[in-house]
C-alpha cells in the first residue's frame, strides 16, 4: 500500500479501494449533512453494501482507465477525497471533484490533493483539459478551483436537479499548457 504525503502536517493521499468500504461509510456518516449539501455521495453511500458498491464502481473505472478515486487521510483518519469522476484519455479530458467532512475543512487538504491528481493526469496520462463542475452556491469548492488556477468558463443555469432543487452549475477548467506553466510536478499514482 502506498501513500503520498500532502505536506508537513502528516496528511496523505491514498487510493480509496473497495476493501475500505467500512472506513469509507464511517467517514461519510461523520460528514453526511456537510458533504450532502452539494455532493450526491452522501445520498449514494447509505450503508455498507452501497459503500462497497460505490468503491467497486471506481475500481472498475480505474481498471478501464476511465476514472479514479483517492481518499485524504489526516491524523490517521479518512476525512475526505478527490476523484476523477470521468476520464477520457483518448480525448484528453477529465472531470475532477472532491468532498470533505467538516472536521477537516479549512486546512487546504482538498487543494493539495487535487494538485497531486491533476499533476499526475497531465504529466503521466496526457490529459489536456481538467474540468471542475460545481454548484454556484458551493463557495468552498469554487475557492478550490480558483486556488488550482482554473478558469471559470460559464454557468449552466438550473442544469442540475439535486434534492428537489435546481442548481446553477459553474464550469471551471485548466488546460495542460496552463497547468505545466504554473506547477507541474508529476507524482506516481498508479
Amino acid at each position: 500500500m502506498y501513500a503520498i504525503s500532502l505536506g508537513d502536517d502528516g496528511a496523505e493521499l491514498r487510493p480509496l479501494e473497495p476493501w475500505r468500504a467500512e472506513e469509507f461509510l464511517a467517514h461519510i456518516d461523520r460528514g453526511r449533512e456537510f458533504i450532502g449539501a452539494y455532493v450526491g455521495l452522501a445520498d449514494a453511500v447509505k450503508d455498507l453494501a452501497a459503500s462497497r458498491s460505490f468503491l467497486l464502481r471506481y475500481a472498475e473505472k480505474t481498471a478501464a482507465d476511465a476514472g479514479r478515486i483517492y481518499g485524504i487521510w489526516a491524523d490517521g483518519k479518512l476525512v475526505g477525497g478527490v476523484l476523477f469522476r470521468t476520464m477520457d484519455v483518448a480525448q484528453g479530458t477529465a472531470e475532477a471533484g472532491c468532498w470533505l467532512e467538516p472536521s477537516a475543512a479549512g486546512r487546504g487538504l482538498v487543494t493539495r490533493a487535487a494538485r497531486v491528481i491533476i499533476d499526475w493526469a497531465v504529466g503521466e496520462r496526457g490529459i489536456h483539459r481538467v474540468e471542475w463542475l460545481v454548484s454556484s452556491a458551493n463557495r468552498p469548492s469554487i475557492a478550490v478551483a480558483r486556488r488550482l488556477g482554473m478558469t471559470k468558463e460559464g454557468v449552466l443555469r438550473e442544469s442540475f436537479l439535486y434534492r428537489g432543487k435546481r442548481h446553477d452549475m459553474e464550469v471551471w477548467s485548466v488546460l495542460a499548457p496552463e497547468w505545466r506553466a504554473a506547477h507541474i510536478n508529476p507524482r506516481p499514482l498508479s
